[in-house]
C-alpha cells in the first residue's frame, strides 16, 4: 500500500496502514452479494452512475443488516444517499508509484508542519488541558505532549475536521470498487456509530472517512474512542477530554511503552559504514517506510559507532533503536525507538511520525 512519503491528511492507504486485527474492513461473504459487487466494481467509470450506485446500495444495505446494523438506522440513512463523484476523483488522484525512488527531503515538510504557529498553539492547548493530560498519561503511559501533537497534526487542534458527509463518501468509495472491502466495512461501522447514539450531523470529516479531532475512521471509533469527561459519551468532535483520552487509548492499544522516548535527533559520523547496520528485513506493512530504517541496535552499540545526540540525551544503553537519515548523509539523523513505530501505526509515513515527535518535543519545552 505504501507508495511514497505522503502529507498528513492523505493517510488512508497507510491506514493507518492502520495495520492489525480489527482494523481490517469486513469482507463480503455472501456469494450473491459478492457477485453483484464484482459486477459493480468492474464496470467502466462512465457506467458508474446514479442508477448503478442505487443498485449497489441495495446490496450494501443487506450487508449492513447482516452485520448487525438496526433496521431503523438503515431505513433512515439509505434513502438519503447519493453518489459523490468528487470523493472518487480525490481517491483516484492519490499519489502513485511510477517513480518509487523519488522521496523528497524531510526539511521542507518539517518547516511546514512543525512551524511556530503550530508549536505556539500546541503549548496553549498543552497548558489549558494540563490536568486532563496528566490524568490520561497516568492511566495510559502516553506522554501528554504526544497526545497534543497528534491533535495538532490531524486537525490543527480541532480548527478543521473536514466537512464531507462521511456516510455518503464511504458509500461512494465502496461503490467505486477498487477498495470495496475497506470502504464498505467503514461505511457499516459508521452506521453502527449511529446505532450507538452519534448523530448524523456529527459524521462529517475527510473525504476518505476520517472524523473528529483525532480523525478516527469509524471502525477505530467503535473500538478505541473513550469518554474522558464522564458524561457517558465519546465525543471526539467537541470534547477535548474525550479527544485526548481516545488518542491515549489508541496509542496504548498500539503498544506504546511508558518511559521511553519516541526518538532522539543525532549526529552520525562521516565514516559510519552503513552497510554494516543495514536493515535486512522486509516489513509486510509499509515496506517503503521501513526500508529507510537501519537494523536494530542498542543505544550502547550506536554510541560505540560514534553516533551522538543533538541536545537531548540518549535513552538508556539497553534500549533498542533504529537509525533514520531522512535528509541523507551529513544532515540531522534520528535514533528511533519502538514508540516511533506506534506513531507510524497512526499514520504510516516517516515524515508524519517524525513531525509528531518533533512537535511534541517543542510543545513540552
Amino acid at each position: 500500500m505504501r507508495r511514497r512519503e505522503v502529507p498528513v491528511g492523505q493517510r488512508l492507504w497507510h491506514i493507518h496502514a492502520m495495520g492489525g486485527a480489527s482494523r481490517a474492513a469486513v469482507w463480503l461473504r455472501n456469494g450473491v452479494f459478492g457477485t453483484i459487487a464484482m459486477l459493480c466494481g468492474s464496470a467502466p467509470a462512465a457506467a458508474q452512475d446514479d442508477a448503478g450506485f442505487q443498485s449497489y446500495m441495495s446490496v450494501l444495505r443487506q450487508q449492513a443488516l447482516a452485520e448487525g446494523v438496526s433496521a431503523r438506522t438503515a431505513n433512515a440513512v439509505f434513502p438519503t444517499l447519493t453518489l459523490n463523484t468528487r470523493v472518487i476523483e480525490l481517491d483516484r488522484a492519490q499519489p502513485g508509484s511510477t517513480n518509487p525512488s523519488a522521496i523528497p527531503a524531510f526539511a521542507p515538510y518539517k518547516a511546514q508542519h512543525v512551524d511556530t504557529a503550530r508549536i505556539a498553539r500546541g503549548r496553549q492547548t498543552y497548558l489549558a488541558q494540563r490536568s486532563r493530560l496528566q490524568r490520561i498519561e497516568q492511566e495510559t503511559g502516553v506522554p501528554e505532549s504526544i497526545m497534543v501533537a497528534i491533535w495538532g497534526h490531524e486537525t490543527n487542534y480541532g480548527s478543521y475536521t473536514g466537512n464531507f458527509d462521511l456516510l455518503r463518501s464511504l458509500a461512494s468509495l465502496a461503490y467505486e470498487g477498487r477498495r470495496r472491502s475497506l470502504f464498505a466495512g467503514e461505511f457499516i461501522a459508521g452506521l453502527k456509530m449511529l446505532d450507538r447514539g452519534v448523530t448524523r450531523d456529527q459524521l462529517k470529516g475527510s473525504w476518505a472517512g476520517a472524523t473528529g479531532n483525532p480523525q478516527f475512521l469509524p471502525s477505530i471509533y467503535l473500538r478505541l474512542a473513550r469518554d474522558g469527561d464522564g458524561d457517558g459519551r465519546a465525543d471526539i468532535w467537541n470534547s477535548p477530554a474525550d479527544t485526548l483520552a481516545s488518542i491515549g487509548n489508541y496509542f496504548t492499544d498500539a503498544g506504546w511503552r511508558a518511559g521511553h522516548p519516541w526518538g532522539v535527533a543525532v549526529n552520525v559520523p562521516a565514516g559510519l559504514d552503513r552497510s554494516q547496520v543495514r536493515n535486512r528485513l522486509v516489513s509486510p506493512r509499509c515496506p517503503r517506510v521501513f526500508e529507510r530504517h537501519s537494523g536494530w541496535r542498542t543505544i550502547a552499540e550506536w554510541r560505540a559507532l560514534g553516533v551522538t545526540p543533538q541536545g537531548r540525551s540518549l535513552p538508556a544503553d539497553s534500549v533498542m533503536a533504529t537509525l533514520l537519515e531522512p535528509d541523507g548523509q551529513g544532515a540531522t539523523a534520528y535514533l528511533l525507538t519502538s514508540n516511533y513505530r506506534v506513531i507510524l501505526d497512526y499514520n504510516c509515513s516517516n515524515f508524519y511520525a517524525l513531525s509528531v515527535g518533533l512537535l511534541a518535543d517543542a510543545v513540552e519545552r
